[in-house]
């Protein structure tokens, strides 16, 4: 048992680290990705923003850097909508709410999704996106909170896979919303599978069942997206309130797309009683060239299989993953899973 719980904690570890690839779509997408919703919050019309770039990207050349900056808002405030504008080579940008702290308005290398255990010391994710243009559009009254001059963090993947110079760039707007609105604090969830192993051709994995932890029992989930890269076919989602009980399909699109994944949005919101989760299945096209087997991974070469779900009200945003690797199924949700302390003793 202790062997098998540290071959978890190693797989657990290397799938937290590898998670930069990650493209969360927003609620409502500017650019139509996403379904629409009738319950947008309001706007006080003020914007505050933030810019990462342009920064020089060298042909052939995939990495990650940050920047770290200070809003310009002397007060608390609530955010009702955060949309983002991505140009150039990106691959995905992670908005980040840190710490205070010096700002890094430079870009830095930076490890993708490392801190995410953390939120105290760290900092807490709120928006990822791939879109070119996107919104996160909140239900009524439900908003992420700002503190006075708040430190934000960019986390931009970008990939040339060109033989020119080429720029990446990102500019995210901060839309605030009237206090007097404000009723509940969204957060996010992360589930997926890390088992993945694909050899040339058509291939799955899945269905995967995931019980939501009990810390968060009795959330509303809004919006849901999924995941895959380059050899991605499909994300599909089903609801159910137990691992036994019939499911509900809730996310599945015909004509998924891997590069400008479409964002659902649900409302009502889906309630998750005590013992509710989700069932998903990735699929997949391997036609690499020349044939080989892919694995999980951070690279655009590697694959992945999750999605990402915005709820309220917050009870922290969680990362959690499901693997079959041990003989017996074997779930875990960072922070406040009793392994999330253990987890720093490993390397990938």
């Amino acid at each position: 048992m202790k062997l098998a719980r540290s071959l978890a904690l190693r797989r657990f570890t290397r799938f937290r680290l590898l998670l930069g690839t990650a493209a969360i779509g927003a609620a409502a997408a500017c650019g139509g990705a996403a379904d629409s919703g009738p319950d947008a919050n309001d706007s006080t019309g003020e914007i505050l923003r933030i810019t990462f770039g342009p920064l020089d990207v060298g042909p052939g050349v995939e990495d990650t850097r940050c920047v770290e900056i200070k809003l310009t808002n002397a007060e608390a405030k609530w955010i009702g909508k955060i949309h983002t504008q991505l140009i150039g080579v990106s691959h995905h940008l992670i908005v980040y709410r840190v710490p205070d702290g010096p700002e890094r308005p430079d870009p830095f290398p930076c490890t993708p999704f490392i801190e995410t255990l953390s939120p105290a010391s760290s900092g807490v994710p709120l928006v990822v996106t791939q879109v070119q243009r996107e919104t996160l559009d909140l239900p009524y009254g439900v908003a992420f909170g700002l503190g006075p001059s708040q430190l934000i963090r960019l986390e931009m993947h970008y990939v040339n896979p060109s033989d020119l110079d080429d720029t990446v760039q990102a500019i995210v707007d901060f839309e605030v919303l009237p206090p007097e609105q404000f009723e509940n604090e969204a957060d996010f969830l992360f589930i997926g599978n890390p088992d993945i192993s694909l050899p040339p051709g058509p291939g799955t994995l899945g269905p995967t069942w995931f019980t939501l932890p009990a810390a968060l029992s009795d959330v509303k989930i809004f919006a849901m997206t999924g995941h895959t890269h380059q050899w991605g076919t499909n994300v599909v989602v089903e609801h159910a309130m137990s691992d036994t009980a019939e499911p509900t399909p809730v996310y599945d699109y015909a004509q998924w797309d891997w590069e400008e994944p479409p964002t659902k949005r649900f409302s009502p919101q889906l309630e998750m009683p005590l013992g509710s989760g989700f069932r998903f299945t990735c699929s997949w096209d391997n036609r690499t060239e020349p044939p080989q087997t892919v694995s999980f991974g951070e690279s655009a070469e590697d694959e992945m299989c999750f999605f990402w779900a915005y709820y309220y009200p917050s009870r922290g945003h969680k990362v959690c993953v499901h693997t079959d690797q041990l003989g017996t199924p074997f779930d875990a949700c960072c922070p406040g899973d009793s392994v999330c302390a253990l987890l720093d003793q490993f390397t990938p």
